[in-house]
């Protein structure tokens, strides 16, 4: 399983241990998005992530109970784990009935908390279907299919790969060079501003990406 297709957002006060929690997740592969207060995270629930790493009791007014509500809104299926130094019998009952997947006890192990998040990626994700979604859009990974709408979009070799790499990837950043080893090749020998002009006509034709420009190093899709 590559660990890098997918994105865990955590949400944690304590600076030290969000810190660590996300040295080790990333260490395992994942992309990490971190948050330390609820206000930040609440204001991000609609991204796309593959799963949640919620503390329950934050140090501002908003708490984890009420981000996973939020989350639960417009999501039924990304997992949510709940971290928590409170009663854990009261919390896991409320956790589960608010919707989350799993529930660890502070103080815990980072090595726990892994392969928590390995064995929950695994069960949710292993059988994937090949179909994706994005603001939209609906990608079929096996036919190399993209439609907007019921309505299939023409789109290129190239700008299809491409597609994928930032729908897989979201949040990432990939410089020029990265674009061109894993869309072009190691063996190709150009101008890397081809990877511009592809970029451009991806853009063109799904014009609801949000691919942000690094500039003077690369993209991210958000």
């Amino acid at each position: 399983m590559d660990k890098s297709m997918y994105s865990i957002a955590l949400v944690e006060d304590e600076v030290d241990l969000n810190n660590l929690i996300k040295t080790y997740l990333e260490k395992e592969g994942y992309n990490v998005i971190s948050y330390t207060n609820g206000k930040d995270a609440l204001m991000n629930v609609n991204q796309n992530v593959h799963l949640w790493i919620l503390d329950i009791m934050l140090g501002d007014d908003i708490s984890g109970y009420d981000i996973i509500k939020k989350i639960r809104e417009s999501d039924d299926i990304v997992p949510v784990i709940f971290t928590s130094a409170r009663d854990k019998d009261l919390d896991r009952i409320i956790g589960l009935e608010l919707g989350s997947d799993d529930y660890i006890t502070k103080p815990y192990s980072p090595k726990e908390l892994v392969l928590r998040v390995n064995k929950m990626i695994k069960r949710i994700y292993s059988t994937e279907s090949s179909k994706l979604t994005y603001n939209g859009y609906e990608i079929d990974t096996k036919k190399r299919l993209v439609f907007d709408n019921s309505q299939e979009l023409s789109l290129t070799t190239l700008e299809f790969d491409l597609l994928y790499l930032f729908t897989t990837n979201i949040n990432k950043q990939f410089s020029r060079d990265d674009i061109l080893n894993l869309i072009w090749g190691n063996d190709y020998f150009g101008n890397d501003r081809v990877v511009d002009d592809l970029v451009r006509r991806l853009r063109k034709k799904m014009p609801r990406l949000k691919i942000h420009t690094i500039y003077g190093y690369g993209y991210r899709l958000s």
